[in-house]
């Protein structure tokens, strides 16, 4: 049996904990559960209490001397940070795109000239398990730094059998290997694969014939992912492979109305999707029918900034019913970030969230999208102590300091992963008005 942990006298404890069932939204998505000098008591990975430092003081008073203590004393205390949407298995690099979109290339004609999503399933082809694993790990690490514990990852860069299985599988030994949890989805409906081409409905029924019962068989993803989009897959396409990957029992998730408005919003409400994703250019219909059927809307307001494209309608979404959670969309092509910390602060930026909705958005509410909400994304007791120390005192400045990296320390199942102090520069100090 491990030592305690008892983090204690946290300036702002944003515990997440509310009474409602499910993803918030509308005025839920601001209720954090605060608490001052708030505290936490930890055993074997698992809270076992929250409160305030003398709550947890006096009930814990005759097991103090056993545990490791942290005094959070002018510090933020959130729950882990959760990714519900990345691509982070994949092989080499695309930063001459980058160039060439800052060139005036659009995403389409990039991918259509043989970049994109194509460049990196040949990268990704050509690697082996062991390549892969390697990258991986790093980006992993990263994440970690950063503050995010729980990270769900797409296959997606190979579009044949041998590829996305690769991928899959690298993703199910890193969930055994890592210190973040790595939640898999299938996205064999990534693009259609150059071999292919002009014969789109024959790679839709080789997905689905030929791919998804092996990755169910070898229970390989929990979610089935596909592109909606104008030159990718049509929406008749789309819901064909998600209502077959519900057959396979594999929850479905959707990149949809990503480049222009084409019936993806509606269509994942139309199939019970967990999730819709991106969303730049969801209809008012679209996000409406979400509202109704209780379909998150993920969000990724970094792959809009990269992509200089206008953000998706954040702000509209919460305040229509609609529950949003964010993501770095982690990729190689139009969101080579790890950075979640960013990721909030542009979701106050450009989506014109607040700081408190885009704490949730990034914890209680992703943890929803990846059906994680029992495990992670609040701090209760019973939940994986899953757990980040920050250096500013409280969500507003965390929000408010953007670009910058504040975490001082994270614990996964309560094991401390990173750790870290606030550097104290030995300067003069100079005093500036702006």
């Amino acid at each position: 049996m491990t030592k305690p942990i008892w983090i204690k006298h946290a300036a702002q404890l944003a515990t997440l904990a509310t009474d409602v069932k499910g993803p918030r939204s509308k005025e839920d998505a601001s209720n954090l559960g605060l608490i001052e000098n708030g505290s936490l008591w930890i055993e074997d990975g698992i809270i076992q209490a929250v409160g305030t430092t003398e709550e947890l003081e006096e009930r814990y008073k005759d097991k103090l001397a056993q545990a490791d203590i942290l005094d959070a004393s002018n510090h933020l205390v959130t729950p882990g940070l959760v990714d519900p949407h990345t691509h982070v298995v994949y092989g080499g690099s695309r930063e001459r795109e980058f160039e060439m979109r800052l060139e005036g290339a659009t995403y389409m004609e990039i991918m259509n000239a043989g970049g994109g999503i194509h460049a990196t399933a040949r990268m990704t082809r050509e690697a082996t398990e062991a390549e892969l694993m390697e990258q991986t790990i790093c980006r992993l690490n990263s994440f970690l730094e950063h503050g995010v514990t729980t990270v769900e990852g797409k296959s997606g860069y190979g579009m044949n059998i041998k590829t996305e299985l690769k991928q899959l599988r690298v993703m199910k030994k890193l969930q055994e290997q890592h210190a973040i949890d790595l939640v898999p989805t299938f996205m064999g409906a990534h693009a259609v694969p150059p071999e292919f081409k002009g014969r789109e409905d024959e790679f839709v029924e080789h997905l689905i014939n030929d791919m998804l019962p092996v990755v169910a068989a070898e229970k390989l993803a929990e979610f089935n992912d596909v592109f909606c989009e104008k030159g990718v897959f049509t929406p008749e396409q789309s819901e064909r492979i998600l209502e077959v990957g519900k057959e396979y029992g594999l929850i479905p998730k959707i990149h949809a109305d990503e480049i222009e408005p084409y019936g993806g919003a509606e269509l994942a409400a139309k199939v019970g999707a967990i999730s819709a994703e991106h969303l730049l250019k969801a209809s008012d219909e679209g996000i409406e029918a979400m509202a109704k059927a209780g379909t998150i809307a993920c969000l990724l307001p970094a792959t809009a900034l990269y992509l200089r494209e206008e953000a998706a309608q954040g702000r509209k979404m919460i305040d229509a019913g609609v529950p949003v959670a964010i993501s770095t969309d982690c990729n190689p092509g139009s969101s080579p970030t790890t950075s979640m910390p960013l990721v909030m602060n542009l979701a106050c930026i450009s989506m014109r969230m607040t700081p408190a909705e885009a704490l949730t958005a990034a914890t209680y509410n992703a943890a929803c999208a990846i059906n994680r909400e029992k495990q992670i994304g609040s701090l209760e007791a019973g939940k994986q102590a899953d757990v980040v120390l920050w250096n500013v005192k409280n969500y507003q400045e965390l929000q408010y300091l953007f670009g910058v990296n504040h975490v001082h320390s994270v614990w996964k199942k309560g094991v401390r992963v990173v750790s870290g102090k606030q550097t104290k520069a030995n300067v003069n100090a100079h005093v500036f008005s702006e």
